[in-house]
């Protein structure tokens, strides 16, 4: 019987087969770097606002702490985002005549709520409480950065799962005594990995075991 394919077919299928293989595993190397990209994760990337409020300014030159605006932080599961009247408590006598504060002013005398704009927004899926975090002597900029250096608020972690439990892992080398959560310039000593685990025990922070499981943030 004749041959029907040419010899060379058969280098034509191994190359095809190789060549997809690679195809595949540069796809999936593609979608793993893609959606770790500041592009995908928004790290870095300054949200605009309907008004450009400057943390840099507030917190780093006024010097304002964290929980005058976000008065919720260390009791409930969100931070809270300041009403109108707390920026006008200010800025009823600073700045009152200023353009660029015109949104505050308007959102005071209606009534409205300013609708800022999301910078750290977590799935539906995940439960954060920022409560338990702050209490167990988790830092703000842990999580958020040195915002006393940020014009306009910016993501500096993913809060990607991985990122999260590289934390719940081992929560010694994060946290802090609580008397500095809120302390943007606050450094971690050499002995950090000592104090942290001294600090564990303090605090009553749960072993990995539960702090990894998928009940603790999936609910």
């Amino acid at each position: 019987m004749a041959q029907i394919f040419h010899p060379s077919t058969n280098t034509f299928a191994k190359a095809t087969i190789f060549g997809a293989v690679f195809f595949l595993a540069g796809l999936l190397a593609l979608a793993w770097f893609g959606v770790r990209s500041s592009w995908a994760t928004g790290v870095g990337a300054p949200v605009e606002q309907p008004v450009p409020f400057s943390h840099e300014h507030h917190v780093g030159g006024l010097g304002i702490d964290c929980r005058y605006c976000h008065t919720s932080v260390e009791m409930s599961s969100s931070a809270g985002i300041p009403p109108t009247y707390t920026c006008m408590s200010c800025h009823s006598q600073i700045w009152n005549d200023s353009p660029v504060l015109k949104p505050v002013r308007d959102s005071l005398a209606n009534g409205t709520p300013i609708n800022w704009n999301r910078v750290h927004n977590l799935a539906d899926f995940v439960y954060f409480d920022h409560s338990i975090h702050v209490n167990k002597g988790v830092a703000c900029v842990t999580c958020h950065g040195q915002v006393d250096q940020m014009p306009l608020t910016w993501k500096t972690q993913t809060l990607q799962m991985e990122w999260c439990i590289d934390c719940h892992r081992a929560p010694e080398q994060y946290i802090r005594p609580r008397e500095y959560v809120f302390d943007m310039n606050w450094q971690p000593p050499e002995d950090q990995l000592a104090m942290g685990r001294r600090l564990v025990q303090e605090y009553h922070i749960l072993p990995p075991a539960q702090l990894t499981s998928c009940s603790t943030c999936h609910r």
